[in-house]
């Protein structure tokens, strides 16, 4: 992807957020774009930063971990890890990165608190619903879900921010918006829960169905190919 493109479609990205947002009767501010930056190389990062992009999305540890390093001169870059997260591997992402869009089970949080250094802050955490039941998907229950947050809110390493859904494909604006209604819903509950949580975010929503996401309340929508292109169809490691 030339420079001219990735600027085009990361300002079309940009403009489609902000017409969910408004469609949806909702401030301009209080959703924002993240750049799903896996399989892309370091130098499309640095693109994506020079023209504004602040927020990048990784699921491949060692890929995320390079870039990282290529990119270290840009302070302000923050780096989420969204995809399935190993226990062996979670010092790397307590130790770089500022969000964890994945958590899903007590053993992983425990680790990434106690691994979390000093002198960096929380690590910011959502918790990931599967909010389908679907058998195949990584994510805690609703029912299990307050357990798991009680256990994320007491511990000094992690901030407890939010959930994260990724919802089994639908067709039509409706059906797409019925799964983030009961995760809008579900922190809803949180909050009642734990009044002293910032839980302020709902990261649901990508290419196929940001309109429902948004209409529902998300707070971060995750675009990949839509800013980036075609990711190579070789499977990761």
């Amino acid at each position: 992807m030339t420079e001219v493109a990735l600027s085009e479609s990361l300002a079309a990205a940009n403009r489609r957020l902000a017409e969910a947002l408004a469609q949806a009767g909702r401030e301009p501010a209080t959703a924002r774009l993240l750049a799903v930056s896996k399989t892309k190389p370091a130098l499309m990062v640095r693109e994506a930063y020079r023209l504004g992009q602040r927020d990048f999305g990784e699921n491949y540890l060692q890929e995320a971990l390079e870039k990282q390093e290529a990119l270290a001169d840009l302070p302000d870059l923050a780096w989420h890890f969204i995809g399935p997260l190993q226990s062996n591997k979670s010092r790397a992402v307590a130790e770089h990165f500022a969000w964890l869009h994945s958590l899903d089970r007590e053993k992983l949080a425990r680790r990434l608190s106690e691994q979390r250094p000093a002198h960096l802050p929380p690590l910011n955490v959502c918790l990931q619903v599967n909010i389908s039941d679907e058998a195949t998907k990584a994510g805690v229950t609703l029912d299990d879900l307050p357990t798991l947050a009680e256990t994320v809110v007491a511990l000094p390493g992690l901030c407890l921010r939010g959930l994260m859904a990724i919802p089994a494909p639908a067709e039509g604006l409706e059906a797409q918006r019925l799964p983030y209604a009961r995760l809008r819903q579900a922190l809803e509950d949180l909050r009642q829960r734990f009044p002293e949580a910032p839980l302020d975010t709902l990261s649901m929503g990508m290419s196929d169905d940001l309109e429902a996401a948004v209409a529902e309340g998300a707070t971060w929508v995750r675009l990949g190919t839509a800013i980036f292109g075609a990711r190579p169809k070789t499977p990761r490691p």
